[in-house]
């Protein structure tokens, strides 16, 4: 993969990320959003009771701190891939990938203890709209140095 592709490839991922992030914060406020914050709760937990309510204030809180999270997840990721990636791959993803490791660990232990496996599995697939570009991404040519 050329590191313009992938650099592509990250961006369309993280407004992606962006606009998931956004949802989880307007989906328990926004009638029309709500059945997609259902849908992501029932698939977390591997449910299909349509929950009616996607919870009491607290809920509304982490899901406002979790989509926050995801909106500055993306815009880091767009911003390293704007102004770091063109310059440097290599640097772009020694500063992405133990970022998106930090946040697929934790938050696969989180959804575990909460008993929400199924999460694991999406956050896999997450995971890999980001990991897949940097580390297939060839770095460009550099021009040989005669002696």
């Amino acid at each position: 993969m050329s590191p313009d592709h992938a650099a592509r490839v990250l961006k369309t991922a993280a407004v992606l990320t962006l606009l998931f992030g956004l949802t989880l914060i307007l989906a328990p406020h926004v009638a029309l959003l709500r059945p997609i914050g259902r849908l992501f709760v029932d698939l977390a937990f591997l449910t299909s009771d349509q929950a009616p309510d996607l919870g009491p204030p607290v809920a509304h809180l982490m899901f406002a701190i979790s989509g926050g999270l995801m909106v500055g997840l993306a815009v880091l990721i767009w911003q390293v891939t704007a102004l770091i990636h063109p310059r440097d791959p290599v640097l772009a993803r020694r500063l992405l990938i133990p970022a998106l490791l930090g946040w697929y660990v934790t938050d696969c232990f989180g959804s575990a203890l909460s008993g929400a496996v199924f999460n694991l599995v999406m956050n896999s697939a997450f995971l890999a709209l980001f990991l897949v570009p940097l580390l297939l991404a060839r770095p460009a040519a550099r021009p040989q140095v005669s002696p």
